[in-house]
């Protein structure tokens, strides 16, 4: 069954690491989390921050391997995520979250890059609650 699109979703999609775990490891969420990287990854509009994405990369080094998660992210930029790199701006943007809300650093980043690509985010992860109202949210 396909994910209807919702306006946000035709701006773009930025994944956190919550969101591409949830997907590598197979969590419940993983069929969701394909759909939405499948329809924006063919509108080339499917983003994750380079910070989030390291994130991603250790977590499955330390589970797994350092070989696992080099096969993982490659096989991620495949099938169409593009990693963001984190400039001053950013950087500013997520400083001011994480100074003002109860959220990690990193995910301050992931809060950013949806901010800056004015497109939802997509996460389970309960500490963006903080965040409604800020940024738009596709929650999982």
């Amino acid at each position: 069954m396909k994910i209807k699109r919702s306006a946000a979703l035709k701006a773009g999609s930025v994944f956190d690491s919550w969101a591409i775990l949830a997907y590598v490891h197979n969590e419940a969420a993983a069929d969701k989390i394909e759909d939405l990287l499948v329809d924006s990854a063919g509108l080339k509009t499917a983003w994750i921050s380079s910070i989030n994405l390291g994130e991603v990369w250790y977590s499955l080094a330390r589970r797994k391997s350092r070989a696992t998660a080099d096969q993982q992210l490659l096989t991620l930029s495949e099938i169409g995520l593009e990693r963001l790199d984190v400039d001053w701006p950013m950087v500013l943007q997520a400083a001011d979250y994480k100074s003002r809300h109860k959220i990690s650093y990193a995910d301050a980043f992931a809060a950013a890059l949806a901010k800056r690509q004015n497109a939802e985010l997509v996460t389970g992860d309960r500490e963006f609650r903080a965040l409604e109202g800020e940024i738009n949210i596709h929650w999982l």
